[in-house]
């Protein structure tokens, strides 16, 4: 489960049923594109061999520890926009999309779900179904999180409430996790966001806490952070997760302050079906869950956590870099995890990239997303995020940073030097660096002159000098 927004919504009926808008298979339309999709990787899942990553522009997926990437959009059957569900077990794998509406309302560009897609053959072939449900307006109705229990697909979508589809999403039926009509303007337990199989339950959570079905959606029982001794910390429960050791069974839940004065963000789990509830990692904003037997890692804002004793101690990882190239993610936040048994590897997903360990974090390899400089009609040099602003973009330690990407074509030194628009010296990035070609090199600049101050508003350009080779040129557009 992803960061959630909550947003106004307006919901015009109650029952649809969703038709295949096309299908697709890889040796149909064209391959999968090289590499991955986007940097912002927010929800990782794997089955049969293969890897999955939900970024923001795209599925991807490796077939071979990480060594490649293979990436898949809409020519290949699935929505436009970004991935923000993804569920898979053994080759049949459903992918949620998302993007915005074109219309602003409110001085803001609302979400809306782009549709499902589904493939039972490991991502080979596609059939892709509109959003449901599909017959009113679709402005702020994504789909949030997706699970199959006992042959239902389940989704939890932020307008359009909890759906089910008995048919492999031939078609939808809104299924709210109680007796009352559906209301989600006025019922916050028709606010769904997360979902997960527990074999013999079915898990819902809402914008009013968690709801426990044992006949597949017919009944459900809530628990909330008012109805219990022993309750969650807060009834916007924006992830679940089951862990499963031994003969352990665990229901893992990222619980976040809602209405209640008394309500705390936190982390809650039950090793008893609900009935009570253990909360920790107080005041942390938790988004997502991944498990090694009894270890449990949980992502945050604040970077990711792993317990080894059921949460009674807490271990954060240090800032991720890359042990050959030092590249670093450019976040503390963490969007998702996912422990890959069969290889012993650890995958994290943040806003700046995807990263890997094998050895419990002694070690990362950082997977990247970026357009190759220098091939084609492709310019030796760019600078991404741009505009940037070194107060919002890839914040650490309360400095922003912005790439710039190069290439060299041999082994060869490299400077990069910052201009104002005056072409008065700002800032050298890297003096004389040496790198080992041919190969693309990547540098950071925290938007700071040589006296540590942050620089003004504008347009500034950057020299980007290989020696033996040439200065090459681009530009940055300050926005602060």
């Amino acid at each position: 489960m992803k960061k959630i927004i909550i947003l106004l919504f307006f919901i015009f009926s109650i029952v649809a049923s969703a038709q295949i808008i096309h299908s697709y298979s890889f040796d149909q339309p064209k391959p999968p594109v090289p590499g991955l999709a986007g940097n912002g990787i927010t929800d990782i899942a794997a089955g049969n061999g293969i890897i999955w990553f939900g970024t923001g522009h795209g599925l991807s997926r490796t077939t071979d520890s990480g060594r490649s990437f293979q990436s898949l959009g809409t020519s290949h059957g699935l929505g436009r926009g970004s991935v923000s569900a993804i569920w898979v077990s053994g080759d049949s794998i459903w992918v949620a999309t998302a993007g915005d509406t074109l219309t602003k309302i409110s001085d803001d560009y609302l979400p809306i779900g782009t549709g499902l897609s589904v493939s039972t053959d490991g991502g080979n072939t596609w059939q892709h179904f509109s959003q449901p449900p599909d017959d009113y307006t679709s402005v702020q109705n994504l789909s949030y999180d997706i699970a199959v229990h006992k042959g239902t697909v389940w989704s939890t979508n932020f307008g359009g409430g909890l759906v089910r589809s008995d048919d492999w999403g031939q078609s939808w039926q809104i299924a709210p996790p109680d007796s009352f009509v559906f209301e989600p303007g006025t019922n916050l337990n028709h606010r769904a966001f997360s979902v997960v199989s527990a074999g013999d339950a079915l898990y819902a959570g809402t914008a009013a806490g968690i709801n426990k079905s044992t006949d597949n959606g017919k009944n459900w029982i809530n628990f909330s952070h008012t109805n219990q001794k022993e309750p969650i910390s807060g009834n916007f429960v924006v992830a679940l997760a089951l862990q499963k050791y031994n003969d352990k069974k665990i229901i893992w839940a990222a619980t976040w302050k809602a209405e209640d004065d008394d309500e705390y963000y936190a982390v809650s789990c039950s090793d008893n079906g609900g009935v009570s509830w253990k909360t920790m990692l107080e005041g942390e904003k938790a988004h997502n869950f991944c498990f090694d037997d009894s270890v449990v890692f949980v992502a945050t804002d604040n970077g990711l956590f792993k317990s080894v004793n059921n949460g009674s101690d807490w271990y954060v990882y240090p800032r991720i870099t890359d042990a050959v190239t030092g590249t670093q993610i450019l976040s503390y936040e963490i969007y998702s995890a996912y422990y890959h048994k069969p290889e012993e590897t650890l995958w994290v997903g943040t806003a700046d990239g995807l990263a890997a360990t094998g050895n419990n974090g002694y070690t990362w390899k950082v997977n990247r997303a970026f357009v190759a400089t220098g091939k084609g009609d492709a310019p030796r040099t760019y600078a991404y995020p741009n505009p940037f602003s070194p107060l919002r973009h890839n914040l650490v330690d309360s400095d922003g940073y912005v790439r710039i990407q190069y290439n060299v074509k041999k082994n060869t030194h490299v400077t990069i030097k910052i201009f104002d628009f005056a072409m008065d010296l700002v800032t050298t990035v890297t003096d004389h660096k040496f790198l080992v070609g041919p190969t693309d090199g990547s540098e950071i600049w925290n938007g700071r002159n040589d006296f540590g101050d942050l620089v003004a508003n504008g347009v500034y350009f950057y020299s980007v000098d290989v020696e033996d080779d040439g200065v090459f040129w681009g530009k940055i557009m300050i926005v602060n």
